[in-house]
């Protein structure tokens, strides 16, 4: 697929869950709370987010004809060599990578209070940012 195609995609899904999470923001801004169908819906968006932005990362490093890791983690750390992203960037990503994880495979130890601050603080809005923004790339020279 073609990359200002494959970008326009993430994008709309982007904004489709940055929407949803948006809303659960401003409920829990306004009340306090959320339902548990709410809660599972938060948890399903911030997964939408950071699986988006991890294949946009390796459509980014197929479109430079560079090796694609298995590895989201490691994904991310080659993005950063190329330039695309700032390795201080790496910390919040490896943390967004294990919230996913999480939410995948070790759901029966989730502080969704925890959860819950994070979409009151905005703390996705850098996945949606980096989603959203067309990437330039250009390799770091050693």
């Amino acid at each position: 697929m073609r990359l200002d195609l494959y970008q326009a995609e993430t994008a709309l899904i982007a904004q489709q869950q940055t929407a949803l999470l948006d809303e659960a923001k401003e409920r829990l801004l306004g009340n306090g709370s959320l339902s548990r169908l709410e809660q599972n819906g938060v948890l399903h968006a911030i997964q939408v987010l950071v699986e988006n932005a991890v294949g946009k990362v390796k459509h980014l490093l197929k479109t430079a004809e560079k090796q694609v890791p298995l590895s989201a983690y490691d994904s991310f750390i080659s993005l950063s060599d190329l330039g695309c992203i700032q390795e201080s960037d790496l910390p919040a990503w490896n943390a967004a990578i294990g919230l996913r994880n999480r939410i995948v495979h070790d759901y029966m130890n989730i502080d969704m209070q925890w959860v819950l601050e994070l979409v009151k603080n905005d703390q996705y809005r850098f996945v949606t940012n980096f989603l959203l923004e067309t990437i330039p790339c250009k390799e770091r020279t050693p």
